[in-house]
């Protein structure tokens, strides 16, 4: 199989040729976009690996012009900047893959076997050619974690069609969030995109809910109204927390998701419904399938696409991007100009634990911000946030038991992003003696 590289750093190619001619591929090489794309005419090699930033046109460019000319050419990308919208771009214009720098060649190889496994299969990936959508770029997901970055390549991938798409993770990690940069980076953008909480969801009205119903279909029924997947069209409809929903409600979604025809309660004519199904859970679903508490066929209808997105804690090193992040969002929102943070405070931030995720970050720091008076979060705006142990100067927490309560209550309702009822199963009482408990310790949203 024949080779070309392309990067505009001597040492990279010739480091890059040594290694793949010793495991016994023919290289050529190229410093610039028009030299490669000029070989790639000339000589037809099998597959490219491409850098990023090129002198010229741009490893995007070039990537796009290759797809135009050559599709059955198996592109893999390299770069030592790492953004969401450059990998989406990139994945979404026909690369393979996309790993950085420095290249570890033991994972250049494992890469290049499988492009080239693909290759005899298939040819080539579907060409994904449709711009990315900035009308959600004030939301974009931060991430340089290699959890994160197999998250935009497969955002990449599906956003070009309608693959149904199953979001695990935790509270607080962004699930709804990806699921809005699948449909906005998608070819049906314009289309609506409509959630549904499937926790809030009534059994004996789900299907008025999700199908609506015609005018008189039962006492109350003053009027015909559409449901939730006849409004989303030809968009995105999200079953968020699809692991709540009750086994009755599980075999009528399931039998939607087969036949993708519906009827409105109390009428007679079958509608159709093109629009892409994303479901996410922060339940585990192979467990509740291994327990009888949800329908296996339901699970392998929505588990089409899987994306699983990691805790904040095990990303630490995203910790501070996503602060530069969602400071930019929060002094927007609030229109403050708070930009700079302590060492300590964000060493502080970036080794705690964060139980609420993501979520829990951005309320943080809409706190600190609302009541920062400077451009500088101090640590004192943390102290009743973070312990002494996580990195704020303070005395000792005190050991009374009212004190001790109130600090598990309080990270209880962070840890469900002060979702009650959650919150409540977690601590084991009544929604009126969590409230009694949010009144007495003055606990704040």
């Amino acid at each position: 199989m024949r080779i070309l590289i392309v990067d505009d750093e001597k040492s990279i190619r010739r480091s890059l040729e040594m290694f793949l001619e010793k495991k016994g591929y023919t290289v050529l090489t190229a410093e610039d976009g028009e030299k490669g794309l000029s070989i790639l005419e000339n000589e037809r090699p099998e597959m490219l690996i491409l850098d990023i930033r090129l002198p010229g046109m741009d490893g995007l460019e070039v990537l796009r012009t290759v797809r135009a000319r050559q599709p059955a050419v198996g592109v893999i990308m390299m770069t030592a900047y790492h953004d969401m919208d450059t990998t989406i771009q990139a994945m979404k214009l026909g690369a393979y893959e996309y790993i950085r720098k420095p290249i570890d060649v033991d994972e250049l190889e494992i890469v290049i076997e499988k492009v080239a496994g693909n290759i005899k299969l298939s040819g080539r990936l579907d060409d994904l050619i449709t711009e990315i959508s900035r009308d959600y770029k004030v939301h974009n997901i931060v991430g340089q974690t290699p959890a994160m970055q197999e998250i935009f390549k497969t955002i990449g991938l599906v956003s070009g069609n309608r693959a149904t798409v199953l979001i695990r993770g935790e509270t607080g990690t962004g699930k709804e969030l990806i699921a809005k940069t699948i449909h906005y980076n998608s070819a049906f953008a314009k289309e609506p995109f409509v959630p549904v909480n499937c926790s809030t969801l009534v059994e004996n009205l789900f299907e008025s809910e999700m199908f609506g119903h015609e005018k008189g279909a039962f006492t109350g029924a003053a009027y015909q109204k559409k449901g939730k997947v006849e409004l989303a069209q030809n968009g995105t409809i999200l079953f968020d927390e699809i692991g709540d929903i009750s086994p009755a409600v599980q075999v009528k979604l399931l039998r939607f998701l087969q036949e993708r025809q519906f009827e409105r309660v109390g009428g007679t004519e079958r509608l159709h419904s093109d629009a892409r199904v994303i479901a996410a859970t922060n339940r585990d679903l192979p467990r509740l399938v291994e327990e009888g508490k949800f329908r296996e066929d339901l699970y392998f209808r929505l588990n089409v696409v899987e994306i699983v997105v990691p805790p904040l804690r095990d990303r630490r090193s995203d910790i501070p991007l996503l602060i530069e992040h969602l400071l930019n969002k929060i002094n927007l929102d609030l229109h403050k100009n708070v930009t700079k943070i302590p060492k300590n405070v964000m060493n502080c931030l970036t080794h705690y634990h964060w139980p609420g995720n993501v979520r829990e970050l951005e309320n943080l720091l809409t706190r600190a911000v609302v009541h920062c008076k400077g451009d500088v979060l101090s640590p004192y705006l943390f102290s009743s946030f973070l312990s002494p142990g996580e990195g704020v100067a303070g005395p000792p927490p005190s050991n009374r038991l009212d004190d001790v309560v109130k600090r598990h209550v309080a990270a209880m309702l962070r840890q469900t992003g002060w979702h009650k009822g959650k919150t409540c199963e977690l601590l084991g009482v009544s929604r009126p003696t969590l409230r009694e408990m949010i009144k007495k310790y003055n606990l704040l949203w």
